[in-house]
């Protein structure tokens, strides 16, 4: 493996133009980090790039930085977008335009940005004016595809970021379709915190040639991040309970806490905001106005805790987030490295919380021969006090009496409600009722009679409302002769 050695910590000696140094100059970056130094240079040569970097360390910069000033030079038709840049997640899409809007503001290149939850109409609009560079989740750009609003034959840069989420979240399929639409002769860049065998041998198809940049150990963690685990019940109370006792104990100044499943992200959410934290979800089956909004709200310092899936853990690239919670263990040990890859970054200390139930012991020994080194045990106090009060008010909100039953518990069976009847509690010993039946006795009303059938059993008795001949006789149905049977046949008309 072959890596640039460059004679300079400063972006002026790889090769960038002036617009784009004094763009990167005016966002407060000084040297590049190490997977920028070693694939900038490759990429403005046409080499097609294989880059292994860990979460944070400026993978998406690597590559929209050259790209800016290989386009610089030529201009976009009407829906053939000059370049693509393939993403998992809306929130990494979102991210990557925003570095284009930040490093290309000297140069006039358009952008269009294709990502499910939002209408067709805008994106529309944008693809006929033409668009230097098309930032797109597979399964939308599919759908333009499809519906005839984009053609791919002029695309001269192809750009795969965090290709091993690609393939866990199952989009390998549509990236195969699409990578068929483009033209044979073009620059791919592949990039991603991991490499799993399966996304090597996908980038064997998809690649020429390439150089292959890895600046750390494939799927290790950062340096800065401190790991450390908790030891908790593997009840939901008692995990919930934990979750609020590691942040009492900790100056959480904005985290992250991930769950496994979109379901639990609503409770752990609400649970949070019941107990005094500042907290809102973030998950796929929100609609995308609404992750918007929750994700402005949290870089903006409106909300500290941002509980969400792993689908959030890429793209969400906040400088200073102090700490991760893993409120559930991943099923991946990769996963782990993304998830606390959103601390810790640009060199900055970080802290990382998993909670360990007894049944996560072989999710722990995967992470833990993933990183090499086992994880610190912390002790946190509270963790009892805690969950049993998480236990004492489930357990309330379970007793609850029956549907519009507020702040009632179960009712014994054959018990009244007295709260409903406050007359049966003024009358409520003997003497009271003897009185108040004597003083006040209860009409009897009279009842009619019901007439008795001749063919049913004595004592029965049946509503013969419907029946107009009850005089003749019912052969074989008992009491459940239909109306239309005993009135007997119509006369016969002339």
């Amino acid at each position: 493996m072959s890596l640039i050695e460059t004679d300079s910590n400063t972006f002026d000696a790889l090769g960038l133009s002036e617009n784009v140094l004094k763009a990167v100059t005016d966002a407060g970056y000084q040297k590049p980090t190490p997977i920028q130094a070693q694939a900038i240079p490759y990429v403005l040569m046409g080499r097609d790039i294989l880059g292994c970097a860990q979460t944070g360390t400026g993978k998406t910069a690597s590559f929209t930085l050259p790209m800016i000033d290989i386009l610089a030079s030529g201009r976009a038709k009407a829906r053939m977008p000059r370049s693509l840049i393939l993403t998992p997640t809306r929130e990494l899409a979102a991210q990557i335009s925003e570095n284009f809007q930040t490093y290309g503001k000297y140069n006039k290149l358009t952008m269009a940005l294709l990502i499910g939850g939002e209408s067709f109409g805008p994106q529309l609009e944008k693809l006929d004016r033409g668009v230097d560079v098309l930032i797109a989740t597979p399964g939308r750009l599919i759908d333009h595809y499809e519906r005839g609003g984009i053609l791919l034959t002029d695309v001269k840069i192809l750009v795969i970021d965090e290709a091993d989420r690609m393939l866990d979240m199952g989009f390998i399929p549509d990236v195969e379709r699409i990578v068929s639409f483009l033209p044979r002769i073009r620059q791919t860049l592949f990039f991603s915190a991991t490499f799993p065998p399966e996304v090597k041998r996908l980038a064997d198809q998809f690649l020429m040639n390439p150089k292959e940049i890895t600046v750390s150990r494939t799927s290790s963690a950062a340096e800065t991040v401190e790991h450390s685990i908790v030891r908790c019940g593997g009840k939901d109370f008692e995990k919930r309970a934990a979750l609020r006792a590691v942040m009492a104990s900790e100056e959480v100044k904005n985290a992250l806490v991930f769950c496994n499943r979109k379901r639990d992200v609503d409770v752990v959410a609400k649970s949070l905001i019941r107990h005094g934290f500042s907290a809102a979800p973030l998950h796929g089956d929100m609609v995308q106005s609404a992750r918007t909004e929750t994700l402005e709200a949290f870089k903006a310092g409106k909300i500290s805790l941002l509980v969400a899936t792993d689908v959030a853990g890429r793209g969400i690239d906040i400088q200073g987030m102090s700490h991760v919670f893993n409120y559930d263990i991943p099923f991946h040990a990769e996963d782990y490295v993304h998830r606390i890859g959103r601390t810790g970054r640009a060199g900055t200390k970080g802290r990382a919380f998993t909670l360990v139930a007894p049944d996560d012991a072989k999710f722990l020994a995967a992470i833990e021969r993933l990183l090499g080194k086992p994880l610190n045990v912390v002790a946190i106090e509270g963790i009892a006090e805690g969950a049993a009060d998480e236990a004492g008010e489930t357990g309330r909100e379970r007793g609850r009496g029956d549907r519009g039953g507020r702040g009632r518990g179960r009712r014994r069976p054959g018990e009244r409600d007295r709260e409903r009847s406050p007359r049966r509690e003024e009358s409520d010993s003997a003497p009271a009722r003897a009185e108040e039946s004597k003083a006040a006795p209860a009409p009897v009303k009279e009842q009619a009679k019901e007439p008795v059938r001749a063919n049913a059993p004595e004592g029965r008795r049946r509503d013969n409302r419907n029946n107009r001949d009850d005089d003749k006789p019912v052969v074989a149905f008992g009491d459940h002769m239909p109306a239309f049977l005993a009135r007997g046949p119509s006369p016969k008309r002339d």
